[in-house]
């Protein structure tokens, strides 16, 4: 229809990957949650992250904060499950596709 590649990449390619992009980098985001094992491994001593607070709270105490923040991400997840669920669906509903 005449428009350049970067022009119909955008216009045509972009909305039809965003609901891939966004629940992979989701899933990624709450993953990272879970690596422990890394984090011991590249983070020095002054570099406190949420894994390795949450482990290091877990080894010494159990800290009401943990639990608080164990709860936190459980939310967090079902938000995104959520969030990813409607935009499927009006993905779904934009496109008039029918499964």
């Amino acid at each position: 229809m005449g428009a350049s590649p970067a022009r119909a990449f955008w216009d045509i390619t972009v909305p039809l990957i965003r609901p891939g992009v966004i629940s992979g980098g989701l899933f990624a985001f709450v993953t990272s949650f879970d690596e422990i094992v890394i984090v011991l491994f590249l983070a020095g001593p002054e570099q406190r992250t949420i894994p390795r607070q949450m482990f290091s709270g877990l080894r010494e105490q159990i800290n009401p904060t943990i639990l608080a923040v164990a709860t936190l991400l459980i939310l967090i997840s079902i938000a995104l499950l959520i969030t990813l669920e409607l935009l499927r669906r009006r993905s779904v509903r934009i496109r008039g596709e029918v499964f």
